[in-house]
């Protein structure tokens, strides 16, 4: 029974060695392969270092559009690691056809979880080709107002007056009116204000005209124009149409806005309070 225990232990050594001995052998036998591999992703590595280095430096020059730009490095971004995936993959003896499966598999799964995402990188692609906005513009859609940040492959960032950062997908923004308030050199300040019926309006008209002359901001051509726009219940109403550079937009608004009323007050102009007449009639005999 020793004898036999002995041997039983001594077979199963002896199958265990063998056994560890065609691990070794396959670990030797891949170990090229693996090592070959490795070289490849390392080069690939390099060469998407240096491809992005490109990318940024042409973006640096001034040359492409700092909105496309983002958009195409993210891009080139995507890609180039995808391929650097499939070609190691290859390397490492996996059959294309496989690599094909199992991309068509996960692109068809990704596409039905992330639909949404899909639609929003549709909407990107939109947002490139038919360039409603570009990074810097001021632009307002879809209840957002700000400043344009950054657009993504998915989504737009925009930086509001009171310096939040709205995040917006890419889809929703590609289907909204955009009012792009940055795109045009030049802009028109539009202003009404109200007088007394007992006042002159030809004055009025003066003294805006004035101001609207003096004011270092705004253009000659087109001319302004100050003109009677309508009789309200207590007032009459000026228009007062300035136009100005588009950066000058908001600094021309405020300055009339205090400076024509400046203007009234010196020259007893006034702006009137909302009026009611009240009759009361006495029907007692």
């Amino acid at each position: 029974m020793e004898n036999e225990a002995v041997v039983k232990i001594e077979e199963n050594i002896s199958d265990g060695v063998d056994f560890l001995s065609k691990i070794w052998d396959s670990i030797l036998h891949f170990l090229p392969t693996l090592i070959f591999a490795l070289v490849v992703y390392i080069v690939c590595a390099i060469v998407m270092k240096i491809v992005m280095k490109l990318v940024d430096k042409g973006g640096d020059s001034g040359k492409i559009d700092k909105t496309i730009y983002r958009f195409l490095r993210s891009l080139i971004s995507i890609a180039m690691k995808c391929i650097t995936v499939i070609t190691v993959l290859s390397v490492l003896g996996v059959p294309m056809t496989s690599i094909i499966a199992v991309i068509t598999t996960a692109g068809v799964a990704i596409g039905l979880a992330l639909k949404d995402s899909l639609g929003n990188i549709a909407g990107g692609f939109l947002i490139m080709i038919t360039k409603p906005f570009k990074i810097g513009d001021y632009v307002s859609f879809g209840g957002v107002e700000g400043t344009v940040e950054e657009i993504g492959i998915v989504g737009t960032a925009i930086r509001t007056v009171d310096n939040k950062i709205i995040h917006c997908p890419n889809g929703s923004v590609s289907t909204s009116t955009v009012t792009n308030f940055s795109e045009e050199a030049t802009r028109r300040v539009d202003i009404n204000f109200s007088i007394d019926y007992e006042d002159d309006f030809r004055k009025a008209e003066k003294i805006i005209g004035d101001v609207l002359s003096a004011h270092r901001l705004i253009l000659d051509d087109p001319a302004p124009t100050v003109r009677v726009v309508s009789h309200a219940d207590s007032a009459i109403v000026i228009t007062t149409r300035a136009w100005v550079k588009t950066e000058n937009y908001w600094d021309v608004y405020f300055d009339l806005m205090e400076q024509v009323k400046e203007a009234f007050d010196k020259n007893g102009i006034s702006i009137p309070f909302n009026k009611l007449d009240v009759n009361v009639r006495n029907d007692e005999k």
